[in-house]
């Protein structure tokens, strides 16, 4: 039973000497994840975050999104963005959970003072 223990930890500890070497993959933390699939605004996201936080976007598909929108102005819904040239529905499916389009009000207009009745134009 000894002798079973041992080994048992002997290839535990193997193994974690095997993922901590270098060159190993390096094991996502889930803090890692999360900033990885935080939710990306289509209106308001860079070249860089669009490269960053979506799969199979490169550079060169992300200035074509930054470009589409500095044109059309807004997209209003995350289909839209297969109106811009080489990205399809599969690209939009792969990343449909992380994107997302957020509308800002308008900006609310002032109404106008009520006229002072004390003052009139004569």
């Amino acid at each position: 039973m000894f002798l079973l223990k041992a080994l048992l930890i002997s290839a535990l500890l193997q193994s974690q000497a095997i993922a901590a070497a270098p060159g190993a993959a390096p094991v996502k933390s889930p803090a890692t994840t999360a900033a990885v699939s935080a939710p990306i605004d289509l209106n308001t996201a860079d070249v860089a975050t669009l490269v960053k936080g979506m799969r199979g976007i490169g550079e060169s598909k992300a200035r074509a999104i930054v470009e589409y929108r500095r044109i059309n102005g807004p997209f209003k819904t995350v289909d839209d963005l297969t109106l811009v040239k080489g990205i399809g529905a599969r690209t939009v499916e792969l990343n449909r959970a992380r994107l997302r389009i957020v509308t800002k009000a308008p900006p609310a207009v002032a109404a106008k003072p009520a006229a002072d009745p004390r003052k009139t134009n004569r």
